[in-house]
């Protein structure tokens, strides 16, 4: 885990409040980094605090990227690659139809791709978008605000278990519509999944005070929890990520944490590793 906060990160700029106030960790917006077993390094997500996840994952190196989507927090690294910084060469950018159209339209990104910065890869539900030797990756279509493109969340898949990164939805109802299932629990199991990262990003409906969810539309922890009910025999492990700033999940002592713990599943924590 390269990261576990929303785009803005945590202390977010601009906030003056009590949870961005005299922090002694910094929270980076939400990434992962995949080592494979033969040596082969993906990011997913590039960040504007690359080099600080660079240093956390102790890799340098990227051979393959993927982009769930185009909100900023998980795109505005992508300049760090170029000429100015990394001089990076021949990563292959994995990105969906909508994603693509995008930065061939966005003359920073259409420039780096010229410049053999990156090589494109499109992906299409249905199909891996990576498959070499134990490891599998596959993109899950999410329904989440698009103004600028598509958002899949993707399956990583080992030698002996899954796990899915869902950093980011609009709510329960949409995404279990899409995958024709009725609960949480159904969709993990229609997917085999072992381990699921899902959006944490708001602990409840009011936590934005003036401004409600249809602003920034994500299902509340609290919602999910009720959802879930407690954790059973079998049930894949749930994790919590891209915590807002102002999400009290921040606080591992705190009641929310609390409750997250007492039903049975966890919150992300960055630096954390899973083997698969």
């Amino acid at each position: 885990m390269l990261g576990i906060a929303q785009d803005g990160g945590h202390p977010q700029p601009g906030c003056l409040r009590p949870c961005c106030a005299n922090l002694t960790e910094q929270h980076y917006p939400v990434s992962l980094g995949i080592h494979s077993e033969e040596g082969t390094n993906i990011l997913v997500e590039a960040t504007r605090h690359l080099g600080d996840q660079f240093t956390l994952w102790g890799q340098t190196h990227v051979d393959h990227l993927l982009l769930t989507h185009a909100h900023f927090g998980h795109v505005d690294g992508l300049g760090l690659f170029g000429r100015e910084t990394l001089s990076a060469q021949g990563i292959h950018l994995h990105v969906s139809e909508e994603m693509y159209h995008l930065v061939d339209q966005t003359p920073q990104w259409n420039l780096m791709v010229q410049q053999g910065v990156f090589e494109i890869q499109t992906f299409a539900v249905g199909s891996a978008l990576y498959n070499q030797g134990s490891l599998k990756i596959e993109p899950v279509r999410i329904p989440h605000r698009d103004e600028l493109s598509d958002m899949h969340a993707f399956i990583i898949r080992g030698p002996n278990k899954s796990l899915l990164f869902l950093p980011d939805h609009d709510t329960w109802d949409e995404t279990l519509a899409v995958h024709n299932s009725t609960s949480i629990r159904e969709w993990l199991s229609k997917m085999n999944v072992d381990i699921a990262l899902i959006d944490g990003t708001f602990w409840s409906e009011d936590e934005l005070g003036g401004r409600n969810q249809a602003h920034v539309p994500h299902p509340p922890v609290l919602q999910t929890l009720k959802m879930l009910g407690d954790k059973k025999d079998g049930d894949p492990e749930i994790l919590f990520t891209h915590l807002n700033h102002t999400n009290p999940l921040y606080n591992q002592g705190g009641e929310q944490m609390r409750q997250v713990s007492k039903q049975g599943w966890g919150v992300a924590h960055q630096g954390q590793r899973f083997t698969l």
